[in-house]
């Protein structure tokens, strides 16, 4: 587990960059990795950073994370309000999770309101762009530090 934390991408993040610049931002998902591995470095952490378009693969890499991580990052794109399976699996998971958004999903369509994983997160960024990600890595870093200390 040597202070390794996962970060977690869900559908059509690969697309950033391209896609709804005006709702995303210009950055692309090599950009968000490469900010979340200066950000993790610099406390003394690693990233697995991972993304995936597929539900179940989702699943079974935060099983994975159980053992593996410790601590999750998930921005979990639009399974965010609908995956049942990706809160149970979060629920199982040990370890802090943050959850990211880069769009405030309070300033947009009613159905992004509601975000089923929110229950599992120690806590929730969104609206802040690919900073977010650099807050969520702060944010575990402290967790995790205190887990360590208790």
């Amino acid at each position: 587990m040597a202070n390794a934390i996962y970060v977690l991408n869900g559908p059509n993040l690969n697309l950033l960059g391209t896609r709804e610049p005006e709702v995303y931002g210009t950055e692309t998902l090599d950009d968000l990795k490469q900010r979340c591995v200066r950000k993790a470095e610099s406390l003394g952490l690693s990233v697995d950073f991972r993304q995936s378009n597929a539900e179940g693969e989702l699943v079974d890499w935060i099983q994975e994370a159980r053992t593996k991580a410790s601590g999750l990052i998930v921005n979990a794109g639009a399974y965010s309000h609908t995956s049942i399976a990706m809160l149970d699996a979060l629920l199982a998971c040990e370890v802090p999770i943050v959850e990211v958004h880069l769009s405030n999903i309070f300033n947009r369509e009613p159905f992004r309101h509601r975000s089923y994983i929110s229950r599992a997160a120690k806590g929730v960024i969104c609206g802040l762009g690919g900073q977010g990600y650099e807050l969520a890595i702060e944010a575990l870093a402290s967790a995790i530090s205190q887990a360590k200390a208790g």
